[in-house]
């Protein structure tokens, strides 16, 4: 199979790598060209044979919207572009339509694996017509990890980023069961070994996983995460879900939880909770704490 690869950062570089070590020739483009195979996206469709298939690796929103579209001028009947970046699912819609005008067909792929899929592989939600995810296949199959599991056709057009999408809102709220339990075990004297407790869990317990292993990791790199700031954005995929999840009235109230606790970490002050401080004193004559003035931390006073 000869593929084209728009987008060579982070992933769309190792998967370059992983698929020509597995047979898979590559051509591949990035606007920076200390990476990029080719000039241009139109030298990178000229240089595969037919029927040509692109797979783009780039930022989600706008920069895929406009790959999209120039590769649907670019290509011609038969041909097949495959979006593995992290797309709304409504985007898909959209694209297939706009692609289908010219007989392109189009896949999206949700791909999870991150900086480890070049060792491990790349695990794979594709959504698509049968036809299309068949002249894809070989770069499916160069990508996923060993053994049975690791792709899937998941359905039409759309179900592929659908199923990536509710990964990864289990993720935010996996992580935020992890991160809460730690928490929990550094806030007692008698847990001396926090670091250890965790990696004791790595093994014969039900609560064993990747981002377990990947915490004691951190943990054993940095003891107590003095390096790291609380602070923690989401890519999208976390809101999507829960806004999913209402409009087909699917009650998600742990993922949406671990969302909102993403909010928090942003805030160097909550309002929501000086509101709760406030009501709390009026009602039953509770403490407050002052708000740190300019330059002055109540606690030193």
């Amino acid at each position: 199979m000869h593929l084209g690869l728009v987008g060579l950062g982070k992933m769309g570089g190792n998967m370059r790598t992983r698929l020509r070590q597995h047979d898979v020739t590559v051509t591949g483009y990035d606007r920076n060209p200390d990476v990029s195979d080719v000039g241009s996206l139109a030298e990178l469709v000229d240089q595969l044979p037919s029927p040509k298939v692109v797979w783009v690796m780039v930022p989600a929103g706008e920069i895929t919207r406009s790959t999209v579209a120039e590769l649907v001028e670019l290509l011609g009947e038969g041909d097949v572009i495959v979006d593995g970046g992290n797309s709304r699912w409504t985007d898909d819609e959209k694209h297939a339509a706009l692609a289908a005008e010219r007989g392109i067909g189009y896949v999206d792929c949700g791909v999870s694996g991150g900086i480890w899929g070049l060792e491990n592989g790349y695990a794979l939600m594709a959504g698509g017509a049968a036809d299309d995810i068949a002249k894809v296949q070989p770069a499916f199959d160069a990508l996923r990890p060993e053994g049975e599991s690791g792709f899937v056709h998941a359905g039409t057009v759309g179900a592929g980023h659908f199923s990536k999408m509710v990964h990864n809102g289990i993720e935010y709220a996996m992580m935020q069961a992890y991160a809460e339990g730690y928490e929990l075990l550094e806030k007692v004297d008698m847990v001396e070994n926090v670091t250890e407790v965790f990696d004791s869990w790595r093994t014969g317990t039900v609560v064993r996983s990747w981002l377990l292993d990947l915490l004691v990791k951190a943990l054993e790199e940095d003891p107590g995460l003095s390096k790291i700031r609380g602070y923690a954005e989401d890519s999208g995929e976390g809101r999507w879900t829960v806004e999913a999840a209402i409009d087909h009235a699917v009650p998600t109230p742990t993922i949406a939880a671990s969302l909102f606790a993403r909010f928090v970490s942003r805030q160097e002050e909550s309002p929501s909770m000086q509101a709760v401080a406030a009501m709390r004193q009026q009602f039953g004559g509770h403490a407050v704490q002052a708000a740190a003035e300019a330059g002055h931390d109540p606690a030193d006073a």
